[in-house]
Order: C-alpha cells, then sequence, then structure tokens
C-alpha cells in the first residue's frame, strides 16, 4: 500500500512541530517559587524600596494592606507614589509572594 504524498507531508509537519515543542519547554529554565518574587522586586521595586526594602515599606503592616498596596498602588507623601501594579500584570498570587518576599529582606 503507496501512502499518499500529502499524507507523508502532514504527519512529518506534525512530528517537527511536536519535536519543536518539546524542545523549547525542555530548554526554558524553569523559575522556581522564590526566583520569582526575587526577580519581581529587583525589576519593579528594588529602585524605589532599595536593596534589602528599607524605603517606604512597613512589614508590621497587615499582609492584606500590603498587598492591596501593590496591587492598587497609593499616594505618597511626596512623590514617587506608588503605582497599581495589578494594572500592570501582576496578580494577586505574585503579589502575596512579593509581599512575603519583601519581608524576608528586612529580616
Amino acid at each position: 500500500m503507496k501512502i499518499p504524498t500529502a499524507l507523508k507531508t502532514f504527519t512529518l509537519t506534525i512530528s517537527g512541530l511536536i519535536v519543536t515543542a518539546t524542545l523549547l519547554i525542555v530548554s526554558v529554565p524553569a523559575r522556581t517559587i522564590e526566583e520569582e518574587p526575587a526577580a519581581l522586586y529587583k525589576a519593579k521595586c528594588a529602585a524605589c524600596h532599595g536593596a534589602t526594602a528599607e524605603k517606604k515599606f512597613d512589614p508590621t503592616k497587615p499582609d492584606a494592606e500590603l498587598v492591596d498596596t501593590i496591587l492598587k498602588g497609593r499616594k505618597a507623601e511626596k512623590p514617587p507614589n506608588m503605582p497599581a501594579y495589578g494594572e500592570k500584570g501582576i496578580t494577586e498570587e505574585q503579589a502575596k509572594a512579593l509581599e512575603s518576599y519583601m519581608k524576608t529582606l528586612r529580616q
């Protein structure tokens, strides 16, 4: 039985896509829960809050209030204001991890 050329081409194309997708998934390093908040903090927070969250951060405030501030922002007594990172793609889960990470920096 002879397999039609179109079927061979289709099968090879699908096989190639599967191999490519697998290689991409395997080659992208997985971020651990510990790395993500550190990377977020370094990229989005450290410029204003400092390397050890020593500026404009009160770890004694309730967790829910700190997470809310990350997501919704806050107007400061003097600029710069805290941006609303929820509008910039930060999820509540990420905000919670970030808030927890910032507390570890202060210890």
